[in-house]
């Protein structure tokens, strides 16, 4: 059953993962089911929650309203995000689909924001908008400097900015031409770049400038330590997309990565040789001098980390 509304309004779906977080994801509900919709905007919400590897809440779906469902199921398909977050669409029999974690929040207005782009670009697969990182005490913007986001863009930069979060995704080219999310990707991680450079290799990004996502980062993501997983899933990315290893920013970018990622695991000569591919490709490489630093040993990978997310960046 879709939520009702006013006749001709897109129906939109939320998928929300979670693991167990159980206050976080509290507060995520509350965001996402408080947006607000005018009638010409959407005919209301079908959320559902997703729990992967937890025993699910149902009391969650108490929070139904008119207008506002609320589902919960069991991730049905690989362990992880990425088969969370394909459990929900499949769930789903909505137009559009929104990501959210657990941990994020959407401030008001997202959704139509959103909406109000995509009618301006009916041809569009997805729909981004920027952030707000939240680290310890402080909170910083991350915004594109642009309203529309190319597949070149892309295979530099992974554009943080476009969180898997901010996410709104026509549920037509999910079971079509875009595809689910790949399941096949080490850990889920990187899964939301995958997706993003997969939709701007049909039609350039329409995107919301604006930072209408709360990014909760540091210790409260599942991610903020796991250095093989994200060594392992940088490497299933240059294999899975060539055009970022063709392209000497966008490599430097990944090979710098791969060099701190090694650095962190504690294997500096394996950092020192993806440090040194990454400055053949770029002289300038940031994150090859950070892995330098770390492999030998002037710094910490953990201090790096907190000092970038201070300032709302990663590596």
């Amino acid at each position: 059953m879709t939520p009702a509304g006013a006749p001709g309004a897109p129906t939109v779906g939320v998928v929300v993962p979670t693991h167990d977080r159980p206050q976080l994801l509290r507060e995520t509900l509350a965001t996402v089911l408080g947006q607000e919709l005018g009638p010409d905007e959407a005919a209301g919400l079908d959320v559902v929650v997703v729990y992967d590897r937890a025993e699910p809440d149902r009391s969650l779906e108490g929070l139904s309203r008119s207008g506002r469902r609320v589902r919960v199921v069991t991730n049905e398909r690989s362990p992880g995000l990425a088969g969370a977050r394909n459990t929900g669409i499949l769930a789903l029999d909505t137009d559009w689909v929104a990501f959210c974690d657990d941990d994020d929040t959407w401030l008001p207005g997202k959704l139509r924001a959103q909406l109000a782009r995509a009618r301006e670009h009916p041809g569009a697969p997805l729909v981004t908008t920027a952030i707000r990182v939240a680290f310890e005490d402080q909170e910083v913007p991350r915004l594109a400097g642009a309203d529309e986001v190319t597949f070149a863009q892309l295979t530099r930069s992974r554009m943080a900015m476009l969180h898997s979060s901010t996410l709104l995704l026509r549920r037509s080219a999910l079971l079509g031409s875009l595809g689910l999310v790949d399941e096949a990707i080490p850990g889920s991680q990187n899964e939301d770049w995958d997706m993003l450079l997969r939709a701007a290799s049909l039609a350039p990004i329409p995107h919301v400038d604006e930072p209408l996502v709360r990014v909760l980062w540091g210790r409260s993501s599942h991610f903020s330590r796991q250095w093989q997983t994200r060594v392992a899933s940088l490497t299933w990315m240059l294999g899975r997309h060539p055009a970022i290893a063709a392209d000497d920013t966008g490599a430097a970018r990944v090979l710098g990565q791969l060099a701190f990622g090694h650095a962190a695991l504690g294997q500096r000569r394996a950092a020192a040789r993806w440090a040194l591919r990454a400055l053949r490709r770029r002289r300038s490489e940031p994150r090859a001098f950070l892995a330098l630093a770390v492999a030998a040993r002037l710094v910490s990978a953990d201090t790096v980390m907190a000092t970038l997310h201070r300032h709302g960046r990663g590596v």
